[in-house]
C-alpha cells in the first residue's frame, strides 16, 4: 500500500472513531487534506473544475471507506432528520475482545522475549512483559529487570541469542530480503562468501542455525549462524526461489550431526568432556587414565561433529569415521 494512500486511511480511520456524532462527507472533506486535494489533478492546469473535484472525491472517499471495511473496522451509515447522511466507527464496535493467555502460553511469551536479552528490541520485550503481569498474567520474571526477583523455578528455559547474525538474519528472514555473509565450515581452514535467501532461524541443542536457498549452489542450505563471520549484509532485489512452505531445519541439523543412524561407531572420550556424545551412548566403559570408550549412532555428519570436541576425542572404529575425522583436522591445521 502506497504512503500516502496508508496515511489517508489512517486520517479517516481517527475521523470516524474520534467523533461522538455521525459526520456527513462534507466535514469529513474539510477535515482530511487528502481528500481537500482531490480532484486537482483531474481538472489539469487551469482552473479547477469543481464538479470534476466533487467526482474524483465521491470516488475515493467510497473506495476508502470499502478498504476500510475490508480491513475490518465497523463504520455505521447513519441518516440525519434533514435526510443528509453521516459516517462513525463506534469504539465499543471496534474493540477488540481481551486476550487472556493460559500458564503454558505465557511461559511461551515470556521465553519468546528473552531472545531479545541483547538484541536492539530488549526494551520493548521488556514493556510486553510487563503489561502482561500488570494484567495478572502468569509471566515469568522480566530478564531485563535487575531488581526483579529470582526466577522461582530451579530450571529456567533460556534461548542463547549471542550471535551478532542473529539480528540481521531474523530481520532478513522476516523481510524476505537476500543476504551476503562469510561462512566457515567445519572442515575448512577459511571462511567462504554465501549468497542466501533465508527462510528461517531455528534453534536446536543450543545453537542456533539458518535455512535458506544458497544462490551460489542451486539448492537449499541450513548454516550454523556461530559459523558465520565477519558482518550479515543485505541484498536488494526479491527472492529467486520459492520459499517452501515446511522448512525441515531441525531434521536436516540431526542428519549432518549422525542423528539419523546407520550403524555404530566407538570413540576415547577424555572424562568429564563431551556430555553431548555421553547423552548419545549406547554404551560407556571406563578405560583408565582419564579415557572412557563410548559406543554412539553412526550417520552422516557425525565427522563434522566430532570434529568440534578437538583433542577430547579419538575414533577407533569404523575406519572410514576415523579418516574423515583426520583429513577434517588437517583441513584446518593447515589454516
Amino acid at each position: 500500500m502506497a504512503i500516502a494512500k496508508a496515511e489517508r486511511l489512517m486520517n479517516l480511520a481517527l475521523c470516524l472513531l474520534g467523533t461522538r456524532r455521525p459526520l456527513t462527507k462534507r466535514e469529513l472533506r474539510t477535515s482530511i487534506e487528502a481528500y481537500l486535494q482531490a480532484g486537482a489533478e483531474t481538472a489539469g492546469a487551469g482552473a479547477v473544475d469543481s464538479a470534476a473535484k466533487d467526482e474524483a472525491f465521491n470516488r475515493m472517499f467510497e473506495r476508502d471507506k470499502d478498504d476500510l471495511r475490508e480491513l475490518g473496522l465497523v463504520i455505521e451509515t447513519v441518516e440525519s432528520f434533514d435526510g443528509e447522511i453521516g459516517y462513525l466507527a463506534r469504539r465499543d464496535s471496534n474493540r477488540l475482545p481481551p486476550i487472556t493467555f493460559d500458564a503454558e502460553e505465557a511461559a511461551a511469551l515470556g521465553v519468546a522475549a528473552k531472545v531479545w536479552q541483547q538484541a536492539r528490541l530488549a526494551g520493548a520485550a521488556s514493556g510486553a512483559l510487563q503489561k502482561l503481569r500488570a494484567a495478572g498474567m502468569p509471566v515469568a520474571d522480566d530478564p531485563y529487570d535487575s531488581e526483579a526477583p529470582a526466577p522461582h523455578s530451579a530450571l529456567e528455559p533460556r534461548i542463547p541469542t549471542h550471535e551478532a547474525a542473529f539480528e540481521p538474519l531474523m530481520l532478513a528472514c522476516r523481510d524476505r530480503r537476500p543476504v551476503v555473509f562469510e561462512y566457515r565450515k567445519a572442515s575448512a581452514a577459511r571462511p567462504e562468501q554465501r549468497h542466501v535467501e533465508p527462510w528461517i532461524l531455528e534453534c536446536w541443542r543450543g545453537h542456533w542455525y539458518l535455512a535458506g536457498w544458497d544462490r551460489d549452489r542451486g539448492a537449499e542450505r541450513v548454516f550454523r549462524l556461530s559459523r558465520i563471520t565477519g558482518r550479515v549484509r543485505s541484498r536488494a532485489g526479491a527472492f529467486t526461489a520459492e520459499v517452501p512452505d515446511h522448512v525441515t531445519v531441525r531434521e536436516t541439523v540431526e542428519v549432518w550431526a549422525g542423528e539419523t543412524a546407520t550403524g555404530t561407531a566407538r570413540i576415547r572420550l577424555r572424562s568429564g568432556h563431551g556430555y553431548p556424545l555421553r547423552a548419545k551412548a549406547l554404551t560407556t566403559r571406563p578405560l583408565g587414565d582419564g579415557w572412557d570408550e563410548l559406543e554412539i549412532p553412526y550417520g552422516h555428519g557425525l565427522d563434522a561433529w566430532l570434529v568440534e570436541f578437538g583433542p577430547d576425542v579419538v575414533v577407533l572404529a569404523p575406519a572410514e569415521l576415523r579418516t574423515d575425522v583426520i583429513e577434517r583436522l588437517r583441513a584446518v591445521a593447515k589454516g
